[in-house]
């Protein structure tokens, strides 16, 4: 590999000389500046960015840790982080798996965005005690280097849930995330709360996996003890797709028999018949948000962002009771 020492010994020039003609220094003439650089082309010079990082102390790299990257949601989440991030002169890498979690304290990354369920609090209290800048999009932390962008939950939850009580839904089932998502258990707590006001609604919980297959075990569940209209609230769109699967092969019908709301609005549920209700937010502005809060507090500069808002669009999926 070709090195500065190199580039000096054929320029006839110091290496402190190529080492400031490389970065750009006002030290060295324009003349010496654009010899050294064309030999360093000439030689098919790469500088070293492991040295260049050490020297620094930044990569300008942001690491997202996800639990899975697969499908609409995680794509339009990263787009937003991607985009903010490569405004300000930053690049992302995705990263899943316990291994990924060495690139903090490796220095390998300069800060991390968290929507991972299994990367535990105490690790990242770790990481952040060693002055690493941590974004969480799944839970909440208290600490100087730890900061949140968050879904509103309870809203998105309230907004559900008052939507199937106005259609005069009295059997109400939700279905939840995987245990121990953070989302799913905000989500949960608001459909109980705000049922407490309204005890002649009979409550189901039925728990899923924020997968399709989920949603079509809790519809083939339905089914099998349906005696009235149900509605369902699926804490996400992927599962209330997968009852819209199953419920296909049946000659039950969504709207009619099963009423479903979801929660997302990913883009396949612009697609499905009956148009899904569902409760809709910028996944893209969602990682935006966390991607400009992580800058800031990789400068130290306070930023105050409220939650990600939510709001409620109503398809067909839900019909009225009488």
């Amino acid at each position: 590999m070709v090195s500065i020492k190199d580039i000096a010994k054929k320029a006839g020039v110091s290496i402190s000389t190529v080492s400031y003609a490389l970065n750009g220094s006002p030290k060295v003439t324009e003349e010496t500046s654009a010899k050294i650089l064309a030999i360093a082309k000439e030689l098919n010079y790469i500088p070293n960015a492991a040295a260049r990082t050490l020297r620094e102390r930044k990569t300008k790299i942001i690491g997202a840790f996800l639990t899975d990257y697969s499908g609409p949601f995680f794509g339009q989440l990263l787009q937003g982080m991607r985009e903010t991030l490569n405004n300000k002169g930053y690049d992302l890498i995705v990263c899943t798996g316990k291994e990924s979690h060495r690139f903090l304290p490796e220095g390998i990354i300069d800060g991390a965005i968290v929507l991972d369920a299994t990367f535990p609090d105490e690790e990242l209290i770790s990481y952040a005690n060693r002055g690493h800048k941590l974004i969480v999009l799944d839970r909440e932390i208290d600490h100087p280097n730890i900061d949140r962008v968050l879904l509103d939950n309870q809203m998105g939850a309230e907004l559900a849930v008052e939507f199937l009580i106005g259609k005069g839904h009295e059997n109400i089932v939700v279905v939840t995330g995987p245990a121990g998502s953070y989302d799913s258990d905000q989500r949960l707590e608001a459909v109980k709360k705000l049922l407490e006001t309204h005890p002649s609604i009979s409550l189901s919980v039925i728990h899923g996996d924020f997968d399709k297959a989920s949603g079509e075990r809790t519809a083939e569940q339905i089914i099998q003890t349906y005696t009235k209209p149900v509605a369902v609230f699926c804490f996400n769109d992927e599962m209330a797709i997968g009852m819209y699967n199953y419920i296909e092969t049946t000659d039950y019908v969504v709207g009619k028999d099963i009423h479903i709301i979801g929660f997302d609005n990913i883009e396949v549920a612009h697609y499905v018949r009956p148009r899904l209700s569902t409760i809709h937010y910028s996944k893209q502005d969602w990682g935006a948000k966390a991607a400009e809060k992580l800058i800031r507090l990789i400068g130290n500069e306070k930023y105050e962002i409220q939650k990600v808002n939510v709001e409620l669009l109503e398809g067909d999926s839900v019909g009225k009771v009488d």
